[in-house]
């Protein structure tokens, strides 16, 4: 099975994928004209507009939700991992993918905004969604089907043990595996089973309580985990800020005559970029569509935000920390695998979150250890809900709406979280990665290729923009008028207001 995993991830992971992604962010940014900083202010004004409905979520709730599912693993973990096999370079690119992919993020969810439905009071829309509408015919629900069953293998299979094996190894590193115990799954330790255990319990708590819970629980906890860290990150940089110059001068310098060579470095900086921001893997959307707005170029413009407090905020928190401390290693792309920098152990895992907890320990002691599990632990299980609440649309999509299969889908992610949290890291990132390959390669491939997808959400950037410009307040979407079809959500709306 891991053999499998690997060949997939080598196949779908190629370079082709790498270079499609930053170029998909380099057309929307252009077609766009910048949005990503042309309507920063207007992205702060949105996040605050309290807009919920008895169907929809409110802006803010949307937007939490979306950066839980970005907030993750990659953000520590995986910038850990981009660092030990891409340098310090993997950084800059990193960084790349996140200005870039604010536009790509932009797009997909005002697409999802555009196309989305009304299934039996609560809003749902997302890629399938967008494609069979856009597309129509039999080819548009093909796409769609496929684009709906890519979602649930990955959002309810490979991505969630992702997130839960770092939960426990950030845990159990703080308290130890404990007595070690036979399962189906081999030996195991006794706390890694009791932390799965209590994983799946309070996940089973929340996602059984629909949207709304999902919504509740995320907008209480996605501001609080993100600014302590990020705060966490800045007192490491002022206890170093002799370091800084150096650092950015490392990060910068390395990105283009990278330690580990320049394909590693953007490899892996475009890789675990689009891991940890999602903007082109079409996950984003499903959250979006879920937004009571008054126009869909609002919850683009929120979207767009959150790959802003994922990468430019979070990740960067992460390698900073990492860098400024020296808590890191480099290995070598040679199949010796020698390491071209070694600070630490050279029997630290490097896709594990123990390089930054490593770098808040040398600060901070054994607090710092209890610190990045407790990170981990919030950044990861919020991700979980999110990845719960893609699968379930996708599912609804596929059995139109079958409570049997809502449940079923519930049982799975379950039973993905208990797999993901006793098995070897290694060979778990490799499922997430597969993962997010294959969405991506789908949603980016069918918004791009077929270039005229972007149309409706460029129309309706430049709606906004005008009804912006003549001073208008209370926003309107005319779907039929700007020449856009299948879009009965918006058609039915504008026909109730006139």
């Amino acid at each position: 099975m891991e053999s499998i995993i690997d060949t997939l991830n080598g196949i779908i992971w190629s370079p082709a994928l790498i270079y499609l992604c930053l170029a998909a962010g380099l057309f929307y940014s252009i077609l766009t004209r910048l949005m990503q900083v042309r309507h920063f202010k207007e992205m702060i004004r949105l996040l605050f507009d309290r807009n919920d409905s008895p169907e929809g979520i409110s802006s803010f709730q949307a937007l939490a939700i979306s950066v839980s599912g970005r907030v993750g693993m990659g953000n520590i973990a995986g910038v850990a991992a981009a660092i030990g096999f891409g340098g310090p370079g993997a950084v800059f690119w990193m960084w790349v993918v996140a200005f870039l992919g604010a536009s790509t993020a932009y797009i997909e969810s005002t697409l999802a905004q555009i196309y989305k439905i009304n299934d039996n009071g609560q809003y749902r829309g997302g890629p399938a969604y967008y494609f069979e509408r856009f597309f129509g015919g039999a080819f548009g629900k093909f796409y769609g089907f496929i684009v709906a069953v890519s979602f649930v293998i990955s959002c309810g299979l490979f991505l969630p043990g992702v997130q839960a094996n770092g939960v426990v190894k950030a845990v159990t590193g703080v308290i130890g595996e404990g007595s070690m115990v036979a399962t189906s799954f081999g030996h195991v330790g006794m706390n890694t089973l009791m932390m799965t255990l209590a994983i799946v319990l309070i996940l089973g708590l929340i996602i059984f309580g629909g949207v709304k819970r999902i919504a509740r629980v995320a907008e209480f906890i996605v501001p609080f985990m993100a600014l302590g860290y990020i705060l966490m990150a800045l007192l490491i940089i002022l206890f170093n800020i002799t370091k800084l110059p150096e650092v950015i001068g490392l990060i910068i310098g390395d990105a283009f005559t990278a330690q580990a060579g320049l394909g590693a470095a953007i490899g892996w900086g475009v890789k675990r970029g689009v891991y940890s921001n999602e903007a082109g893997q079409g996950t984003g959307p499903h959250h979006a569509a879920a937004a009571e707005v008054a126009h869909p170029a609002q919850q683009g413009i929120v979207q767009a935000f959150s790959v802003y407090i994922d990468t430019l905020f979070v990740c960067s928190a992460t390698a900073f920390m990492i860098l400024m401390t020296g808590m890191y290693n480099i290995q070598g792309t040679l199949p010796d695998g020698q390491f071209i920098v070694q600070n630490v152990d050279a029997a630290t895992a490097i896709s594990t979150p123990a390089f930054t907890q490593m770098a808040v320990s040398s600060l901070f002691g054994n607090f710092g250890n209890i610190f990045v599990a407790v990170a981990v632990f919030f950044f990861s299980f919020t991700t979980i809900i999110a990845y719960y609440y893609i699968a379930e649309v996708n599912m609804a999509y596929l059995t139109k709406g079958s409570k049997l299969a809502g449940f079923v889908i519930k049982l799975i992610l379950m039973f993905a979280v208990s797999y993901g949290a006793v098995n070897s890291a290694g060979y778990i990132w490799n499922m997430g990665d597969v993962g997010v390959g294959l969405t991506a390669w789908l949603n980016i491939v069918g918004i791009l290729v077929i270039f005229f997808m972007a149309k409706p959400a460029i129309t309706a950037l430049r709606d906004y923009e005008a009804q912006q410009k003549a001073g208008i307040k209370n926003y309107t979407f005319d779907p039929v008028k700007l020449g856009i079809k299948n879009a009965t959500f918006w058609e039915e709306k504008i026909n109730n207001q006139k």
